[in-house]
């Protein structure tokens, strides 16, 4: 195997791998108590934000801050992306059918795929679209292929999720020979003001029982922060439609963490669209493994 397919092999581990990691927060918000979707997000930002920060000092040693401004307005941006796509996510929940909602959140491959024929030049294999449509499908077989009537605006901003990490996802790719590691640090370093304001505005406020905030704690290294990680590292070699595709097999892992640990077995349709997802990212990442040996032997 020659340097470039090895380099876009792991690429496309990395960020199965990410989306394996991302795939435990159902069964995180399960076990939860009593926390609000705010409150979680207020603790997971803090511990991502800890987390991410040891890992920028650490790699960037007595430059970690140059490395931060280093990522400039663009840093910015994706870091105010990745947090309007976190809470934009969660108040999509609390406003329409969880169905809806992540069918819709599957919207974000088309996304990066416009985005990034728009504005990086990107061409999109053939394949790579068939794939998309193959999990669109395969979601939506998941959700029992019906769309809630009457949740317009929960519909709009689980778009509006999906729109936004598409846009997180084009600024790694513009990016990619720099470090956006820290991009990510910013994520969760102005998730944690905005998240204590919304509690302190409606009065829930921030004290909620020690397993949710342990919980949420562990969501931060874990689930959150080591996911984006492996996506970041992911984005310097794998096109931005499949940095889409590749984490939505988050939606069929979900429901079997679920299942096995807390007992909340998924349906035959569900399996059945779950399938549908697993061919269509197996195969577009064979595929395109294929082609990238093709194009390095010629």
């Amino acid at each position: 195997m020659n340097t470039m397919d090895a380099t876009y092999s792991r690429g496309l581990f990395l960020v199965f791998c990410a989306g394996m990691f991302w795939s435990t927060q159902g069964l995180a918000v399960r076990l939860m108590e009593s926390a609000n979707a705010w409150q979680i997000l207020f603790y997971r930002s803090i511990a991502l934000s800890v987390f991410l920060a040891v890992i920028v000092v650490l790699k960037n040693r007595g430059r970690w801050f140059r490395a931060i401004q280093e990522t400039g307005w663009g840093g910015v941006l994706g870091g105010l992306c990745l947090v309007f796509a976190y809470a934009a996510g969660v108040l999509a929940m609390q406003r329409t059918t969880i169905a809806d909602a992540v069918l819709l959140f599957a919207t974000a491959p088309f996304f990066a795929a416009i985005l990034g024929w728009l504005l990086l030049s990107e061409r999109v294999r053939k394949s790579t679209w068939l794939a998309v449509a193959l999990a669109i499908g395969g979601i939506f077989v998941m959700q029992g292929g019906a769309v809630a009537v009457g949740q317009f605006f929960g519909n709009l901003l689980a778009a509006s999720s999906a729109l936004a990490f598409a846009v997180f996802t084009i600024i790694l790719r513009g990016k990619k020979q720099r470090d956006m590691m820290p991009t990510v640090f910013l994520s969760g370093i102005f998730a944690v003001p905005i998240c204590a304001a919304i509690t302190w505005l409606d009065g829930t406020g921030l004290v909620i029982p020690s397993q949710d905030v342990q919980i949420a704690l562990l969501m931060g290294v874990f689930q959150t922060g080591a996911g984006l990680i492996l996506y970041t590292l992911g984005a310097r070699t794998v096109p931005a439609v499949q940095l889409a595709l590749l984490p939505l097999i988050e939606v069929v892992l979900s429901p079997l963490w679920v299942a096995l640990f807390v007992g909340e077995l998924p349906s035959d349709i569900t399996l059945l669209g779950g399938s549908l997802v697993a061919l269509a990212i197996v195969g577009d990442a064979v595929l395109g493994a294929k082609r990238s040996r093709k194009g390095a032997a010629a």
